[in-house]
């Protein structure tokens, strides 16, 4: 089974809340999905924005190795010609072999939305097709609001079809637009189709129902040959159907072929590159290609795995490019602490005196409130720490914060000044700051910078902060706070903890600037 993927982040993906994409943005999802090896990338509808039409034409000085890039528009508008139809003839402009309009498949839409008869629509489809057809394009038809539109008057959503596929498209897309159609609906509907179409079909699933991943594959398994979506299933409301879990489940579980051969393997590292363009952050769920996807915590399931990774996984994760994780946690046995030592050490004998001491230690700070479940790089840090392979780069002498709030002549609300040993030489800096982390983290950075130019490419991604001494008075509780940082690549996260916020903040911060100063010089 061979299934065209086509990709519509940039276009229906665009629509999600939240998301708004400059060019130079487009451009660089485009060239990550043409190296994952998607067919088709709709990139835009240059009859709409005047942003989609610049993308256009900066595409067309790339080289694209896998990819057919895709212009996105409508039919003609009611009762004019195709030909005088702005929209159509900016597809034109664009200037991509393949184009894709939409249409109305829902009778209640024609009358009730665009408010023209069904024979007025049934032109509109006709028409713009065979004068796209005509200027050498090839079509492929979107049948809005298909499923819906079958379901209230079968007859005619079936004539759209039929009027879309006599005017020349290549492949006629099944819409699911209000994501409300359930997988066995839609098989018995596709089975329909299939018994008057003759043509290549294709699906389009939105997610409203939670359908959208389902109701593709069973489109699949019904013969459709081309599945649309976005990665990471961003799109307008509850989004579209999920390609990074639509490409994996095709390639691993049903044999299909819709990737380039061996590629299926960049499949997380394309989504992470994705969600850092797009400023979202990937849901640690998200089948295959989330951190947690392959995480596991509990000590039964960790010496499970260990045993064999089929026990608790249902596949290799790195067939798509993801990686098994342990989780240091209370409810992780000693077998977990190990196996996760093991990840960064896998020479360390089982018997070697050192890896009790790494879990007395991981243990001893988890009564008093570390949790490394989501503080991995605060880990690595002890283990190599505890074996001996790690260099001080900077020794923190002390350091002050004051709090000052922001006036007209001062936009900050905290300085820091730290005091520290680099290499032999003291430094002391001061900076200010949005806050006394920020102010700390700044000052730290200067501090040691020069040393360390590496640091500029850091930057902090998210800060959590929890009170976990209920018992305590507010103000001498006991803090963790967990700190994402990265730099532009990679991610990584450290913990600290103390009663003292800005004492448990400053701690996941060395720990943070400690790592990466690690892995760039080990």
């Amino acid at each position: 089974m061979v299934i065209d993927i086509f990709d519509s982040t940039l276009r229906d993906g665009a629509q999600a809340e939240g998301i708004s994409f400059l060019v130079s943005d487009k451009i660089k999802i485009a060239k990550a999905l043409d190296e994952l090896g998607v067919a088709y990338i709709e990139a835009g509808n240059p009859g709409s924005n005047q942003k989609d039409l610049e993308f256009f034409k900066e595409a067309k000085n790339i080289k694209f190795e896998h990819s057919k890039l895709v212009a996105f528009g409508s039919t003609r508008r009611c009762n004019i010609k195709a030909e005088e139809d702005a929209n159509l003839n900016a597809l034109l402009e664009a200037d991509t072999e393949y184009v894709c309009i939409f249409g109305k498949s829902s009778l209640f839409h024609v009358e009730k939305i665009i408010n023209t008869t069904k024979e007025e629509n049934l032109n509109m489809i006709s028409d713009s097709i065979a004068y796209l057809k005509l200027k050498n394009k090839k079509v492929f038809y979107d049948a809005e609001h298909f499923f819906d539109g079958y379901k209230n008057n079968r007859d005619y959503a079936i004539e759209t079809l039929k009027a879309a596929e006599k005017a020349g498209a290549e492949c006629i897309i099944l819409c699911d637009t209000n994501g409300g159609t359930f997988p066995l609906e839609m098989a018995d509907i596709i089975d329909d189709v299939k018994a008057n179409i003759k043509i290549k079909l294709g699906i389009h699933a939105h997610n409203d129902s939670g359908m959208a991943i389902s109701c593709s594959l069973m489109a699949a398994l019904k013969g459709v040959s081309q599945i649309q979506g976005t990665f990471l299933g961003y799109g307008e409301r509850c989004g579209n159907a999920n390609l990074s879990a639509i490409i994996a489940n095709l390639e691993l579980k049903l044999n299909a072929t819709c990737l380039p051969k061996n590629n299926l393997s960049k499949l997380t590292q394309t989504a992470r590159e994705i969600a850092e363009i797009s400023n979202f952050k990937i849901a640690r769920t998200l089948p295959y290609v989330g951190d947690s996807a392959f995480a596991h915590k509990a000590g039964m399931h960790v010496d499970g795995v260990n045993k064999n990774p089929k026990s608790f996984e249902h596949v290799d994760p790195k067939s798509v490019g993801n990686e098994r994780r342990f989780l240091i946690s209370e409810v992780a046995g000693k077998s977990t602490v190990i196996a996760k030592i093991k990840k960064i050490y896998p020479e360390i004998k089982k018997d070697d005196p050192r890896l009790n001491q790494i879990v007395n230690t991981i243990k001893g700070l988890e009564y008093v409130g570390y949790q490394f479940e989501g503080a991995d790089a605060s880990f690595e840090l002890i283990v190599h720490k505890a074996l001996g392979n790690f260099k001080s780069f900077f020794e923190v002498e002390n350091f002050k914060t004051i709090g000052e709030g922001p006036s007209s002549e001062n936009k900050y609300s905290a300085s820091a000044i730290i005091k520290v040993k680099v290499e032999g030489v003291e430094e002391v800096t001061a900076a200010n700051g949005d806050g006394p982390v920020d102010a700390l983290n700044k000052a730290l950075r200067k501090a040691i910078g020069r040393f360390y130019p590496v640091l500029n490419e850091v930057s902090l991604a998210d800060y959590k902060v929890r009170i976990l001494d209920g018992k305590e008075s507010a103000t001498a509780a006991i803090t963790r706070v967990i700190i994402e940082s990265t730099d532009g690549k990679n991610s990584w996260s450290t913990v600290g903890v103390s009663k003292d916020i800005i004492e448990a903040s400053f701690k996941a911060l060395i720990d943070s600037i400690e790592y990466k100063l690690f892995k760039e010089n080990k």
